[in-house]
C-alpha cells in the first residue's frame, strides 16, 4: 500500500489508531553510557513493547487497515522475526489470521514465540528476498493480503509513531541515530522530526555487513548489496527499499556503518550499564555512538532507539564474550578505536 501524499498527518492518523493497542515505552538519559560516549545519550527503550520491538506499530496499524473482508481471509508476511511476531500478536488480539514465512536461518526464539502466539510458521529460503517471493505466491493462492515489513505505508505510519512519542517525552535534541534494514522506522521516523523540528540530525546506522542504505544514497537508487552473517539479523537486508528510500533519502543527514566488533560492545555496554538484553539490531544506533564515528555529536543530546530485545540467549552470550574481548583489545591498543575496518 503505498501513496505519494505521506506525511505527518499519516504517521498522527497511525498514532491515534493504534494507542490503546501498544505500550508507551520509556525514553531517558542514561548518564553511564552518555559519559562512556561523550555524547549525552537518550534512550528510547522500545524492546519493552509487548513483544520486544518496535514492529509492533507497524504491525498493528496495517491490520488496524484491512477491511472486513481481509480480515476474515487472513494476513501473510515474510520476516526474519519481529515483523512477524507483531503479527502474530496483534492478530491474535484483533481475531486476524496471520501466516508468516521466516527464512531457514530465522532465530529459533523468534520462530517459536510466533507459533506460540498462534500464527503459522513456514520456513522457506535463505535470505528475505526468497522467502518474500514465496510468502507473495502463497498469499495469492490463498487470497490473503500480503503485508510488506516496510515496503507498505500503513507499516512505516506505524514506526514513525516511536518519533512523535520521542518528541512529547523529550522536550529539547540535537540528533536522532536511527537503525536501518529495509527502512521503514527510518522512513517513518524521518518524516516526522523534519517536519516538526528540521533542525534536528537525522543520522542512519546500518551493519557494515549490510550496508543498503549507504550504496544507495551514493548511487542515487537502491541497489542489491551482498550480505553476511551478521549480529543485527533484523536489519539483514540486501537492498532498501525503493518507497522508504524515495520518502528518507532527502531526510536523512548522513548514514554510517558499524562492524561486527562494535555491535558487540554496544551489546555488552547495554548489559553491564544498564542491564538490558537487546538484540544485534536494536543496538547498531548505540554502537555508531561508541565508536567515535559520530565525533560532531560530543557533547550534544543524542536519542537512541533501542528496538528489539529478541535474541537466542546463547548468540547473546557469544556476543558479550566478543564484545568484551573486542573491549580489551581496544584498551590495550593505545586508546585506538577497536574497528576501523
Amino acid at each position: 500500500m503505498k501513496s505519494s501524499s505521506f506525511s505527518l498527518e499519516t504517521v498522527r492518523q497511525a498514532q491515534a489508531r493504534i494507542a490503546d493497542g501498544l505500550r508507551l515505552t520509556p525514553c531517558a538519559a542514561s548518564a553511564s553510557l552518555s559519559e562512556l560516549a561523550g555524547i549525552r545519550l537518550i534512550l528510547k527503550r522500545d524492546y519493552e513493547q509487548a513483544t520486544g520491538s518496535f514492529k509492533e506499530r507497524g504491525a498493528r496499524n496495517a491490520l488496524l487497515t484491512l477491511g472486513p473482508g481481509e480480515r476474515a481471509r487472513g494476513v501473510i508476511a515474510a520476516s526474519a522475526g519481529n515483523h512477524a511476531l507483531g503479527l502474530a500478536y496483534h492478530g491474535r488480539l484483533l481475531g486476524v489470521p496471520v501466516t508468516v514465512v521466516m527464512p531457514k536461518s530465522a532465530p529459533r526464539v523468534k520462530v517459536e514465540r510466533c507459533r506460540e502466539l498462534g500464527a503459522r510458521v513456514l520456513l522457506h529460503g535463505d535470505g528475505f528476498a526468497q522467502t518474500a517471493d514465496f510468502a507473495v505466491r502463497l498469499g495469492g493462492e490463498e487470497k490473503r493480503t500480503f503485508v510488506h515489513p516496510f515496503e507498505d505505508e500503513a507499516v512505516i505510519a506505524g514506526q514513525g509513531t516511536l518519533a512523535l512519542e520521542v518528541l512529547e517525552q523529550v522536550s529539547d535534541f540535537d540528533a536522532m541515530v536511527v537503525p536501518v534494514g529495509g527502512g521503514g522506522l527510518l522512513a517513518g521516523v524521518a518524516t516526522v522530526v523534519k517536519t516538526l523540528r528540521p533542525q534536528v540530525q537525522i543520522i542512519a546506522v546500518e551493519p557494515a555487513h549490510a550496508a543498503g542504505l549507504t550504496v544507495a544514497l551514493t548511487a542515487g537508487r537502491p541497489v542489491e548489496v551482498p550480505v553476511s552473517r551478521t549480529l543485527a539479523d533484523g536489519l539483514a537486508v540486501s537492498q532498501v527499499g525503493e518507497y522508504t528510500f524515495s520518502l528518507a533519502r532527502g531526510l536523512v543527514d548522513r548514514s554510517v556503518t558499524v562492524t561486527e566488533d562494535e555491535i558487540a560492545v554496544a551489546l555488552l555496554e547495554l548489559a553491564e550499564r544498564e542491564g538490558a538484553m537487546v538484540e544485534g539490531a536494536g543496538a547498531t544506533a548505540l554502537a555508531a555512538c561508541l565508536t567515535g564515528k559520530l565525533a560532531d555529536l560530543r557533547g550534544k543530546r543524542v536519542v537512541v532507539p533501542l528496538c528489539g530485545r529478541n535474541i537466542d540467549p546463547a548468540v547473546h552470550a557469544r556476543a558479550l564474550w566478543r564484545g568484551r574481548a573486542a573491549r580489551d583489545f581496544d584498551r590495550s591498543d593505545d586508546g585506538k578505536r577497536w574497528a576501523s575496518g
